[in-house]
C-alpha cells in the first residue's frame, strides 16, 4: 500500500484534494488515466469527495472527449454550462456560557455556527444559463465535440457564438477552419483567415487556418508550406502532421503523407484520423491486408463511426471476403450511415448473393437517405418518408439508378405494376444505360398491364354471362350469346385498341510568407 501510495496518480489525487483547483494537476492525471485504463476506478473511488465539485466534472469531459465518448463528453458541459452559482452562507450562533473565555475571539468567531449552501441566479443571463455559461472554454469544447460526431451545423454555430464573445481567440480555430473546408465555404474560411493572421501570424493555428484556405483552393503546394510552418512553431502539433498527410496524399506523394501520419500517430496515438489516413494510404497502393490493420486502429477508437467500418468492408472486398464484407457494411448501417454508402453497398451484395429481400430494403434505406440529404426540409427527427414521395423526389445519380432499376424489376416481378413504373419513369431522365433497361422494363410492365387487365374483364363478363343463364333458365339462343361474348374477347382488333390505350403514356488574395 505505502508502495502504491508512491505513485504518480496517488499523488496528483491527494494534491488534488487539498486543492481542487489546481487545473494543470487535473490535466497530468487524465494523461495517466488515458495511458492506463485500470486507474479508472482508483481515481473515481478516490475523488469521491470531489464527485460534485465543477473541477471534477471539467476533468471528467477532458477524459471523455480524449476518449472519443463525445455525447458524454457534451453531456458533463451541458450540466456545467447550467450548473448554478453556489455560495456558503456562514450563520453564527451565541457563545455557550459553559464555554472558557479565549484570547483569540477571531477564532472563535469562525469555528462556531452553522453554514449552509446556498444556490443564487447568475446576473446578466435573464436565468438562462450557469456558473459557466459565457465561459469561452467550454464553448469552445462543445464546439469541439460536435465536430467530432459530425454535426457540422450545430458546431459551427457554437464557434460563431464564441467568436462574437471573443473575436480574438485562436485557440481550437484550426477546428473551425476544418468545418469551413468541409462545406467549402470559401468565404467565411477568407476571412477567418484574414482575422487569425491580423491576430497573430506566428501561432501554429494560424497557419493551420491559412493552409485550409490554400487546400480548398487546391493550391496544394502552398497548403503544404503552411503546415510545415506550423510544425516549424510547434512540432507537436497534432493537426499540422495529419492535414499535411491528407495533403501529401492529394499529391499523390504516398511516402511522404505515411510519414505525416505516423508523426501524427507518435504524437497522440488517440488520434483516429491518423490512423485513417494511414489505411487510405495504403489502400490507395492496393495492400488491403495493411489497410485494414490500419483501419481496424481507427475502428477501435470511434466504433460508432460508420465511415471506419465502411472502409474495413473496401478492405475485405479487396480480400475476396464478402462474408466478412457483409458485417462490416451492417455494422456500418447499424450506425447511422447518413451518407448512405453502406446501404448501396450492402443492396449491391445482397443482390449479388441472392437475398432480394434485404437487397430491396437495402436499396430504399439508400434512396431515403439520398432523398433527405438532396432535399432539406424541416422534417421531424425520425419521422419517415413515403416511398412514392422518396423516388419522385430523389436526384438521380449512378448509385440511385442501380437502386432504382433493381426496384423496379422487383415490384414487377412482385405484380406491383404501379411503383415499378414510376421507378421506371425516374430512369428515363437519367442518362446512363439503365435509361435503355428502364424502357424495356416499361414496355414490359404495360403488356403485362394490359394483358392483366383483359383477363379481369373477360372473367368479369363470363360471371355476369353465366349469371343471366342460371336466371333465365336454359334458352336456346343463351349458347349463341356465350359464345358471341366469348369470341368478342378473343377479337384480336380490341387486343390492339387496349395495347394502344395502356401505352399513353469569395474575394481572392494570397498570404505572403
Amino acid at each position: 500500500q505505502q508502495q502504491q501510495q508512491q505513485q504518480p496518480h496517488y499523488m496528483f489525487m491527494e494534491s488534488l484534494l487539498e486543492f481542487p483547483w489546481n487545473w494543470s494537476a487535473w490535466l497530468d492525471l487524465a494523461e495517466l488515466c488515458l495511458d492506463d485504463p485500470s486507474y479508472h476506478e482508483i481515481v473515481e473511488d478516490k475523488l469521491q469527495p470531489l464527485a460534485s465539485h465543477y473541477m471534477y466534472h471539467f476533468f471528467c469531459a477532458h477524459v471523455f472527449g480524449e476518449n472519443q465518448a463525445h455525447d458524454n463528453s457534451i453531456a458533463v458541459m451541458d450540466k456545467l454550462l447550467h450548473a448554478p452559482i453556489l455560495r456558503m452562507v456562514h450563520h453564527p450562533t451565541p457563545p455557550n456560557d459553559n464555554e472558557e473565555e479565549e484570547d483569540n475571539d477571531h477564532h472563535h468567531d469562525h469555528h462556531h455556527g452553522e453554514q449552509t449552501i446556498v444556490e443564487e441566479e447568475p446576473e446578466g443571463n435573464g436565468g438562462n444559463g450557469g456558473l459557466f455559461f459565457q465561459s469561452p472554454y467550454l464553448a469552445s469544447r462543445m464546439a469541439v465535440a460536435h465536430y467530432h460526431l459530425r454535426e457540422f451545423e450545430i458546431a459551427q454555430e457554437c464557434f460563431v457564438t464564441l467568436r462574437d464573445r471573443d473575436p480574438y481567440r485562436l485557440d481550437d480555430m484550426d477546428v473551425y477552419s476544418n468545418i469551413l473546408y468541409v462545406q467549402e465555404n470559401r468565404v467565411l474560411l477568407s476571412q477567418l483567415a484574414h482575422c487569425a493572421i491580423k491576430v497573430d501570424k506566428y501561432r501554429p493555428e494560424t497557419c493551420c487556418i491559412v493552409g485550409n484556405y490554400y487546400s480548398l483552393k487546391t493550391q496544394r503546394a502552398k497548403a503544404v508550406q503552411y503546415f510545415q510552418r506550423a510544425l516549424k512553431l510547434d512540432r507537436h502539433y497534432l493537426s499540422a502532421w495529419t492535414l499535411m498527410g491528407h495533403e501529401y496524399v492529394e499529391m499523390k506523394n504516398t511516402a511522404a503523407a505515411m510519414e505525416a501520419y505516423r508523426r501524427a500517430v507518435d504524437v497522440n496515438e488517440r488520434d483516429y484520423r491518423a490512423w485513417y489516413g494511414l489505411g487510405q494510404t495504403y489502400e490507395f497502393l492496393n495492400m488491403h491486408l495493411y489497410a485494414l490493420f490500419y483501419y481496424r486502429k481507427a475502428a477501435a477508437l470511434r466504433p460508432y463511426d460508420a465511415r471506419m467500418w465502411c472502409a474495413m468492408a473496401g478492405c475485405y472486398l479487396g480480400l475476396d471476403r464478402r462474408e466478412d464484407a457483409i458485417r462490416a457494411y451492417e455494422r456500418a448501417v447499424s450506425h447511422h450511415d447518413t451518407e448512405g454508402i453502406a446501404t448501396q453497398k450492402l443492396a449491391s451484395l445482397y443482390r449479388q448473393e441472392g437475398q432480394e429481400e434485404k437487397a430491396a430494403r437495402c436499396y430504399v434505406r439508400h434512396l431515403e437517405l439520398r432523398h433527405v440529404a438532396t432535399t432539406p426540409q424541416n422534417r421531424p427527427q425520425g419521422e419517415s418518408v413515403h416511398l412514392e414521395a422518396v423516388i419522385n423526389g430523389v436526384v438521380v445519380q449512378g448509385p440511385e439508378a442501380e437502386a432504382l432499376l433493381f426496384l423496379a424489376s422487383y415490384h414487377k416481378n412482385h405484380g406491383e405494376y404501379e411503383t415499378a413504373a414510376m421507378c421506371c419513369s425516374r430512369l428515363l431522365e437519367y442518362p446512363g444505360p439503365e435509361k435503355e433497361e428502364g424502357k424495356a422494363l416499361l414496355r414490359e410492365i404495360r403488356s403485362r398491364r394490359s394483358t392483366t387487365t383483359n383477363t379481369s374483364s373477360a372473367a368479369a363478363s363470363t360471371a355476369t354471362d353465366g349469371s343471366r343463364l342460371s336466371t333465365r333458365h336454359s334458352q336456346p339462343h343463351v349458347g349463341t350469346r356465350i359464345t358471341s361474348s366469348s369470341r368478342r374477347f378473343e377479337d384480336p382488333e380490341d387486343d390492339s385498341m387496349m395495347e394502344g390505350g395502356g401505352g399513353q403514356e469569395e474575394s481572392s488574395f494570397e498570404f505572403s510568407p
